[in-house]
């Protein structure tokens, strides 16, 4: 193939740019794969760079997208086209499908899901995470304790400024599971500090299963509280889910069918 491509070129005077395109080309396989249709279609040696060119962008790009989507640490794989609409019939679909396009981080808005254990909050902000990522946004994901706990060990090993850096080079942070076990105080004014360092710089999905008017609960101090929601809520889409668990629909069926198979034997 590549004595075919030279040969093709020949006249054009162009055998030794190939030969340097190849030096510079990190996939082979690309120029394989260029080299056939441009000769069929007899391109020009622009046009078969051109298309080389893109056959390579497009690998690289790929492969950037699988780092962030690595790097970003989801703990499962979650797409909006997977989620369940129809049972979550108050849920506004378009406005879910609006946040994928992530307009929202590059305006530096935030988003919280509110709403009871197994809704599908996580879901979604797993999903809007990873589409982020594919729209060249680097992503990071936390469960609440595990930030709190990582603030606190990086006081302990003074690595806090290393940290801090770390988030600062993020363009979307996930909180997840916000409100599910209270904070201790230490816990509440490192998240206090992280909540405060992503203030207009950083967007932010935080999925919750308590009121705001319950949030006290979680970090113990009011005036803390009040603090915290005075930047968090300010310029954030907040989304309420509400329905039944679906891993609680998901037993009740699996209950049933057992019970269904009894019968018949």
């Amino acid at each position: 193939m590549r004595r075919e491509l030279e040969y093709r070129y020949e006249g054009e005077g162009t055998r030794k740019y190939i030969g340097i395109l190849l030096l510079f080309t990190r996939w082979p396989v690309e120029y394989t794969r260029a080299a056939r249709p441009c000769a069929q279609e007899d391109r020009s040696f622009e046009g078969f760079l051109h298309y080389l060119a893109e056959l390579e962008v497009a690998q690289r790009q790929r492969k950037a997208c699988q780092r962030r989507l690595k790097e970003a640490g989801f703990p499962t794989e979650k797409e909006i086209a997977d989620f369940d609409f129809v049972a979550l019939p108050s849920l506004n679909k378009k406005r879910i499908l609006d946040l994928g396009q992530s307009h929202f981080i590059s305006q530096r808005e935030g988003i919280v899901f509110l709403g009871p254990p197994g809704v599908g909050k996580t879901h979604l902000a797993i999903a809007l995470g990873r589409e982020a990522c594919r729209r060249g946004y680097r992503v990071g994901f936390f469960t609440a304790t595990g930030l709190a706990t990582t603030y606190a060990e990086a006081r302990e090993e003074r690595h806090l400024q290393k940290l801090e850096r770390a988030i600062d080079k993020r363009d979307l942070i996930i909180v997840d599971e916000l409100g599910y076990v209270p904070l201790g105080q230490g816990a509440a004014e490192n998240l206090f500090g992280f909540f405060s360092q992503c203030y207009e710089r950083t967007s932010l999905i935080v999925t919750t299963n308590l009121p705001f008017s319950q949030w006290p609960q979680i970090f113990g101090d009011e005036r803390l509280t009040g603090a915290l929601l005075d930047r968090l809520t300010h310029r954030v889409h907040i989304v309420e889910m509400q329905g039944e668990s679906y891993r609680l629909k998901k037993s009740k069926k699996q209950k049933e069918g057992g019970k269904t198979t009894k019968t018949k034997s």
